[in-house]
């Protein structure tokens, strides 16, 4: 399925790579984009889980949850330009958001919150990529199966929340 044909409230399951980050690791490659810098991971054609994994456990986790998008939203026009085409957390985002969702033509989606020990038992493997000092803020790439999803922004920037609003 392409990115193109998802609407808002639409479920999905995604089995593949994600990059799980936060503040810390985006606060770092901030400063790089900013001095024309190379970054430590290749974020082309990548989707952004915002999420700290709790426990390791060997190569995967003991559980990982989706953190607030809102908070990550002045980092998203830098991950759209260096070819992030979706990005994964929880909650409303802004307004800014939703416009660079249609001006890139990329997607917002959620995943469930509360359920970090289930959606832990998705990930198949799990590695440190970049900024392996900031523990679980560091940047890591987990290949998950079956993992469930909803989109809450489309590439034309229409939100299941407000779409869903009463």
């Amino acid at each position: 399925m392409k990115i193109d044909d998802l609407s808002p409230g639409q479920e999905i399951s995604f089995t593949g790579k994600l990059i799980v980050m936060r503040d810390a690791a985006q606060m770092r490659l901030k400063k790089l984009y900013e001095e024309g810098e190379p970054f430590p991971v290749e974020l082309e054609g990548a989707i952004v889980f915002y999420a700290g994994p709790a426990k390791l456990v060997e190569e995967s986790c003991g559980a990982i949850g989706p953190t607030t998008s809102l908070r990550m939203d002045g980092f998203l026009e830098m991950l759209f330009e260096k070819g992030v085409l979706a990005t994964i957390g929880k909650g409303k985002r802004s307004d800014l958001a939703a416009n660079l969702c249609k001006k890139f033509r990329r997607v917002y989606l959620i995943a469930p919150s509360g359920a970090a020990a289930s959606l832990a038992q998705r990930i198949e493997s799990m590695r440190v990529i970049a900024y392996e000092d900031l523990g679980t803020e560091a940047i890591f790439e987990i290949d998950v199966r079956d993992f469930p999803l909803i989109v809450a922004t489309d590439v034309n920037g229409s939100d299941f929340f407000t779409l869903n609003r009463r």
